[in-house]
């Protein structure tokens, strides 16, 4: 099974996009806009403190009267992450996302961020893998002389 390791060696090395806590939602939407991004993590004193997503803004701001630019990031984030590490399974990537309702898992390797991985990176793995299973399955009926 594959491992979020080798998710972020194949997506190459991106860059972790952060925002101060003090930085107003709507920097922080810029932030995510320019990157084509659904998360940034939050930043206080140089330290991650939480992850801010579309979903918090959607379901935080303007509706309970949040304007993006006056009200400070750090109002609107997520202070309890869940996170990933580089040998977390693809799989249980899968199985966290399901559980908290969630779309993006910071990777932390020794208290250090080294990574994001979204609900669309572990899909497009998972399908990878299913593909490449019916492939191979194939491959074995019908090199054995196996028909349907």
């Amino acid at each position: 099974m594959a491992m979020v390791k080798q998710l972020l060696e194949a997506k190459g090395t991106g860059t972790n996009y952060t925002v101060d806590s003090e930085a107003t939602v709507l920097d922080a939407l810029a932030i995510m806009a320019e990157a084509n991004t659904g998360a940034v993590m939050v930043t206080e004193a140089g330290k991650i403190i939480g992850i801010f997503t579309e979903r918090d803004y959607a379901r935080k701001g303007e509706l309970q009267g949040h304007a993006a630019q006056s009200t400070a990031v750090r109002e609107l984030m997520t202070a309890q992450m869940v996170t990933a590490k580089p040998d977390t399974t693809i799989d249980q990537c899968m199985e966290l996302m399901k559980r908290y309702h969630i779309r993006h898992l910071p990777v932390v390797d020794q208290d250090t961020m080294v990574g994001m991985v979204s609900m669309r990176d572990v899909v497009d793995i998972l399908l990878e893998d299913r593909e490449s299973t019916i492939k191979g399955l194939e491959n074995y009926i019908f090199a054995t002389g196996f028909a349907t």
